[in-house]
């Protein structure tokens, strides 16, 4: 019998295009999301400004709108990165981390500190309400405290079940809404007004401190990205693949889900609950991209986040609607989850 030699095979490529020109077309995707992300908040910044330059207003009214930038800004990378490292550890584009009942449990604590602390503002502890640096820490720790002991309870076995984990934080979401309604029956008119703006996100009247520790938990969550390095792309291919090339999947699936928490629990405790801006920056990156390389999708949907709330602020502003743009954002992912669903669905 002839001896029959088998080349190793290597991943399929697109026969259309070369590897090189697939780079350099990503490449200047990013570009592009860069200077279009740059040109909107700047537009967003510097367009509307009262008085003349240098005016008591204008100097105000800038510092403002540098703070409403800067929170934009900051959640735009801090969504953008979690929701793409969510759906790699997943392996589904239609998941976001707001199934693990962040925004939920983010209600919950609002409307709690509302019942058990404006009865009292004298209590020390009233400070929560403030929405300064105090509660930015305090309701982040709560919520990544919470989703960690949740992770390293269905994961700190041997057995790494993702969907035994997006079941229980679907239950856990569903139960803190749940005493969230419960809570907000027994409210007055009043105190419902205080939780019923902690409803929808917004980027106005952000304090400086808050904006400072809201990039330090960025800047840590993403330095601890760039030393997994190319194992997230490992993660792409599966848990069988991934531990056959040498990593070591549930500790890879811990330390993601951990930094997700800490992006997610300050974003979510800056400007309030956005359950799937997410699922649209992360889609349309996969889209624009054609890949699912870490170190093109993160920044490119970072970048798209940015240009989608501060292209979507000059509109509202346009059109005169003083509509919040999270009600919108909401509305138009809703559409998309469901549209992904279905087609999903019938493939």
């Amino acid at each position: 019998m002839a001896d029959v030699s088998v080349a190793p095979t290597s991943p399929p490529r697109s026969t259309s295009t070369p590897p090189e020109s697939d780079r350099r077309r990503r490449m200047l995707v990013l570009g592009v999301c860069a200077v279009l992300a740059v040109a909107a908040v700047a537009l967003l910044v510097f367009s509307g400004l009262p008085g003349s330059v240098g005016s008591k207003a204008w100097t105000y009214s800038l510092e403002r709108m540098l703070r409403h930038a800067a929170a934009l800004v900051l959640v735009s990378a801090a969504v953008g990165v979690s929701t793409v490292l969510f759906q790699t550890v997943t392996g589904n584009r239609i998941l976001t981390p707001g199934l693990m009942g962040f925004d939920s449990m983010f209600l919950l604590i609002q409307t709690a500190l509302v019942f058990f602390l404006v009865p009292r503002p004298d209590s020390g502890a009233a400070s929560l309400l403030s929405g300064g640096l105090v509660a930015f820490l305090g309701q982040t720790a709560i919520m990544v405290v919470a989703s960690t002991s949740l992770y390293l309870w269905l994961l700190g076995g041997r057995k790494t079940d993702i969907h035994l984990l997006l079941l229980v934080g679907v239950v856990f979401g569903v139960f803190f809404r749940s005493f969230s309604s419960f809570f907000q029956r027994l409210l007055d008119p009043a105190s419902y007004l205080l939780v019923q703006d902690a409803m929808f996100a917004s980027f106005r009247n952000v304090q400086l401190d808050v904006l400072i520790a809201c990039a330090v938990v960025l800047v840590g969550g993403l330095v601890v990205v760039a030393v997994l390095g190319r194992r997230l792309d490992v993660m792409l291919l599966g848990r069988d693949p991934a531990v056959a090339l040498g990593v070591d999947h549930r500790r890879m699936t811990i330390v993601v889900l951990v930094v997700v928490s800490f992006l997610v629990s300050a974003s979510t405790a800056l400007i309030g609950p956005v359950m799937f801006f997410g699922l649209i920056v992360a889609n349309a990156a996969y889209a624009l991209l054609g890949t699912n390389l870490h170190r093109f999708t993160l920044p490119v949907a970072s970048l798209l986040g940015v240009i989608a709330l501060a292209g979507g602020e000059m509109v509202l502003r346009a059109l005169g609607v003083e509509s919040a743009l999270s009600i919108v954002i909401e509305f138009v992912g809703g559409l998309l989850f469901l549209f992904l669903l279905l087609t999903n669905r019938t493939r």
